[in-house]
């Protein structure tokens, strides 16, 4: 069953499930103070045979149970992300996770969707095909780059920034190193960890000078120095990641990288309670996340 969103006021919630959206209590933050219930847009379109998709009710259970982040969760088809960031709708989520499941039934939806959080200074989290739809959105909203395409969804355009990888990494593990001091090194809680893949599609070498000239950061490399990381600096949690954090273990004890975006999205609604809004909701991590869940565990 999919969510929608066409009204996200507190006068309606129409658009939870029973599945998805938490139990509507007070949660409190990793330090013990008290927060707002964190609303969490789910980019994708939603299928029972997308493994990652299938994590997300027992990642949201456990992020509940095990730290008191509790997200109320609306899933946004691709297809209506558009009218939804142009409606303002998106904007008032306090956070985005634009989910693996590529080719989306709209690469401008999941676009427009990046393009909300990055502008508007909410949480985001992209993840598989939402890394390469973020580098892709950045390419062309930032850096000025309007012709390049995603070859799953342009495979004859003529400049690709997301082209095949020379070996896919469907089913893969592998070592990923985090940058010192970045913010994917903050949220997984170490230098290294080993993460799991399931994607065939990554970015152009030649085109990444340009989206680092732009301001955005490569944080995460595999052992053979290929980029699995981005993050933008200066936002107040922007990260995207070629591996499928949702794949750690059984989903029982969330990665790190998904419970940093919710500590980020609790954080950000307790700023809009407060009156606080945009970029100033919240401070880019700085340290790595504490609790249960912050180390890398064996998948």
């Amino acid at each position: 069953m999919h969510m929608t969103t066409a009204d996200t006021t507190d006068t309606t919630d129409t658009s939870r499930t029973a599945d998805t959206a938490q139990t509507a209590r007070a949660p409190h933050s990793p330090d013990g103070a008290h927060s707002a219930v964190a609303r969490i847009a789910l980019v994708g379109d939603r299928s029972p045979h997308v493994k990652s998709h299938t994590r997300i009710p027992v990642l949201l259970d456990a992020l509940g149970s095990r730290d008191g982040l509790v997200l109320d969760a609306y899933w946004i088809p691709t297809g209506d992300a558009a009218a939804e960031a142009a409606a303002g709708t998106l904007a008032r989520f306090d956070a985005v996770w634009v989910l693996p499941g590529s080719p989306y039934a709209s690469e401008a939806g999941a676009l427009a969707a990046i393009g909300v959080a990055r502008e508007e200074g909410i949480p985001f989290l992209g993840t598989c095909g939402g890394f390469q739809h973020t580098l892709l959105e950045y390419a062309r909203s930032v850096c000025g780059l309007s012709g390049v395409a995603h070859a799953e969804n342009d495979p004859g355009a003529p400049d690709l920034l997301i082209a095949p990888l020379a070996c896919s990494l469907v089913g893969h593990e592998g070592l990923v190193r985090a940058e010192p001091g970045s913010l994917a090194e903050a949220a997984l809680g170490a230098e290294r960890s080993t993460e799991r893949y399931h994607c065939s599609y990554g970015p152009a070498p030649r085109h990444l000078p340009a989206l680092t000239a732009h301001g955005l950061r490569l944080s995460g490399h595999d052992e053979d120095g290929q980029v699995r990381v981005v993050e933008l600096p200066g936002h107040p949690f922007f990260l995207a990641t070629l591996f499928q954090p949702e794949l750690r273990g059984d989903g029982s004890r969330p990665h790190p990288i998904v419970r940093a975006l919710a500590v980020a999205a609790v954080r950000h609604a307790a700023a809009r309670a407060a009156g606080v809004t945009g970029r100033a909701a919240a401070t880019p991590a700085a340290a790595p996340a504490t609790g249960p869940a912050a180390s890398p565990s064996a998948g």
